[in-house]
């Protein structure tokens, strides 16, 4: 045992979080805290590393344990680079590369013992070195920074020059680097994309020391995590097994609770009843039988009865209005922010009642995508087409049409007048929205906290094709499988972007993967792509990073197709694919070039307009040309840069 929590509480205020939590965690173990939000899970993990004191109980370490902490929210900065900063959590090894450098500058001019001695400190300081990965260290902070979607070219960014996500990426990497014995991790997949999520799966899989992991990611917990931990009504539940082995025993767990619940409530009932028949006889004696049972009555420990929180809420989705049996269609889709292409021949069709997954990197054009057929963003080239009676609810976080003077109450039932108070709690309270929440301030609320008010406004709409953009941000679990429930039952058409994979898998029918500015199609849910998306990978390797079937579009493999005519298939898409990557590359080429052109003729102009006497005098004037100017010189070398970086690979594809 490496870890153990015993009977530990916490109360802030009148409000208990944690009552009695017990639970321990072996060497090498993989465990996950689960609970509601509010459930005190990001409180234990701070108990743990003593940054929250308890109110009782104990936290009992292993002697000479060490253990890394990730909380939420990172606000690190400073001057140090990404690579710096990860390199920074091995300081032992960083002293003791120093001082083997300075040995070895002290070897010259020695000879003779004192040699002799300090070739024998050195050899002894070389092999501590080696014990303690001195050798590989950097190459591990280079593998952790790529695994976790950093760049190399990414390494020398300063920390202050960070967004939060990025900070937060580091702290992970950092204390992944480090190798404590014991990883408490809080929501470590947040900010992260699929190949990165996947990348922290393997590595913590195989992670030689203890894991702990607060977590919404059903699919990681699943992939990673051997014991369950759950803080349910204040109290802790351990489970064995990941977390959908969790999910089905804690169904019987709560029927045995309930029974016992019910038991119990049946006992106090009949003593109750007992109690007021022995002082209804209104003798001494009858009188003090009746008190000397209303102590007891008093000293029973009352269990609370062991209903899940929002059991009793679903959400019902049903469009007043049937759509067509074509819903969307998306024909030969282009856009570029230069000298960045997304994408630029993307074709795809969804039907009525299909529920299709976009899934794809970070930064491939997912949001983009929704926000063209939104009409929030113009497409460069191609066209979009909605079919008969289709009509649209969009779910975007960063287009939330809410009133910030109104109530959230007040903002459901003024949409939906024939609400009645209950149905409108209900939704809310799904969404995370209880009590006197309900009554809360739009401009007071969180962005999270907007963003769930906007999917709850969405669910109660008449639309009959939902595209969502991340719906499952800021929920926590139930919130989720409610959700997906509705989905699932939804008889419109639903499109979403989503990295919650557990989601994708529950609620998908199919799945397109934004891929090397290539759709590739999988008919089935995320468990199928999986399956399917190693084979297709292998497949099309060959083929560069734009594989394109019909328009942009290609169709995963189902296996049944004969060897023979999949191979023919295989070499035709594999030449048209090149002979698109090359007019992509072409393409991208002339751009570059007339945007060369473009800003040299500026850059000779405003020279031009410097030399005029008029403003060789006027120091605002020429002070807004220098600047211009060194703005235009930068993006020009950039551009030169990407031009040749552009010859260089179109003439590689040609040789091909």
């Amino acid at each position: 045992m490496i870890l153990s929590c015993q009977n530990v509480s916490k109360s802030f205020g009148t409000d208990e979080i944690l009552k009695e939590v017990s639970f321990h965690i072996e060497a090498n173990e993989k465990a996950a805290i689960v609970g509601v939000n509010g459930a005190g899970k990001s409180t234990l993990l701070k108990i743990i590393v003593q940054e929250e004191a308890a109110d009782d109980g104990q936290v009992v370490l292993a002697k000479d344990t060490s253990i890394g902490y990730l909380a939420q929210y990172q606000d690190v900065s400073g001057q140090t680079t990404i690579y710096e900063e990860v390199l920074n959590s091995r300081r032992d090894i960083l002293k003791m590369e120093e001082r083997l450098r300075e040995m070895e500058a002290g070897m010259e001019g020695l000879s003779g013992k004192a040699l002799e001695e300090l070739l024998d400190s050195y050899h002894r300081q070389s092999h501590e070195f080696e014990l303690l990965g001195g050798y590989t260290y950097r190459s591990e902070a280079g593998g952790i920074l790529k695994g976790l979607g950093f760049s190399e070219e990414e390494f020398t960014k300063k920390m202050a020059e960070l967004s939060g996500g990025q900070k937060t990426r580091v702290s992970l990497g950092r204390l992944l680097a480090a190798k404590p014995d014991v990883l408490l991790l809080d929501e470590p997949t947040n900010h992260l994309d699929m190949e990165s999520i996947r990348w922290l799966e393997n590595f913590l899989m195989n992670y030689k020391g203890a894991v702990i992991i607060v977590a919404h990611d059903r699919y990681f917990l699943d992939r990673v995590v051997t014991k369950v931990i759950e803080i349910f009504q204040h109290k802790s539940f351990v489970y064995q097994g990941n977390y959908t082995d969790f999910a089905r025993k804690k169904a019987k767990v709560r029927e045995d609770l309930l029974r016992q619940y019910l038991n119990q409530q049946k006992e106090i009932r009949h003593q109750e009843e007992v109690i007021a028949k022995l002082k209804s006889f209104n003798r001494e004696k009858s009188i003090r039988r009746a008190e000397s049972r209303e102590k007891m009555l008093d000293k029973i420990e009352r269990i609370e009865k062991p209903t899940e929180e929002n059991t009793d809420i679903h959400l019902v989705l049903e469009p007043n209005v049937i759509s067509g049996n074509d819903v969307l269609a998306v024909e030969h889709l282009a856009k570029s922010y230069p000298p960045v292409t997304l994408f630029s021949d993307l074709s795809f069709e969804i039907k009525r009642g299909e529920r299709v997954a976009l899934i794809g990197n970070n930064g491939t054009g997912k949001t983009t995508i929704l926000k063209m057929i939104n009409g929030l963003v113009a497409a460069d080239g191609g066209a979009i087409t909605t079919g008969a009676n289709v009509y649209i609810g969009y779910y975007d976080q960063e287009h939330q049409l809410l009133h910030m003077e109104k109530t959230i109450f007040s903002e459901i039932a003024d949409d939906y007048p024939k609400l009645n108070n209950t149905k409108i709690r209900n939704v809310l309270a799904a969404f995370l929205f209880t009590e006197d929440d309900v009554f809360k301030r739009i401009g007071d609320l969180s962005g999270g906290e907007r963003g769930r008010v906007s999917l709850a406004k969405l669910m109660l709409s008449d639309a009959n094709f939902l595209i969502l953009d991340e719906p499952t941000n800021h929920l926590d679990i139930t919130s989720k499988e409610i959700l997906e429930t509705a989905l699932r039952r939804y008889t419109g058409t639903v499109f979403f972007v989503s990295h919650d994979r557990y989601f994708i898998n529950q609620t998908a029918t199919r799945i397109l993967d934004l891929t090397g500015e290539t759709l590739v199609n999988y008919l089935g849910n995320y468990d199928y792509y999986l399956e399917k998306h190693e084979e297709m990978t292998k497949t099309f390797a060959g083929a560069g990073s734009a594989v394109q079937g019909r328009g942009g579009f290609l169709q995963a493999a189902s296996g049944e197709e004969d060897s023979s005519a999949a191979s023919t298939k295989a070499d035709w898409q594999t030449k048209k694919a090149v002979q698109a990557r090359l007019r992509r590359l072409e393409n991208s080429l002339k751009k570059t070039e007339a945007r060369i052109a473009e800003l040299e003729a500026r850059i000779a102009e405003i020279d031009a307009e410097c030399q005029k006497p008029e403003n060789a005098v006027n120091s605002a004037k020429l002070g807004a040309l220098t600047g211009e100017q060194t703005e235009c010189q930068g993006e020009l070398d950039a551009c030169y840069e990407t031009w040749e970086a552009l010859s260089i690979e179109l003439e590689e594809e040609r040789r091909l």
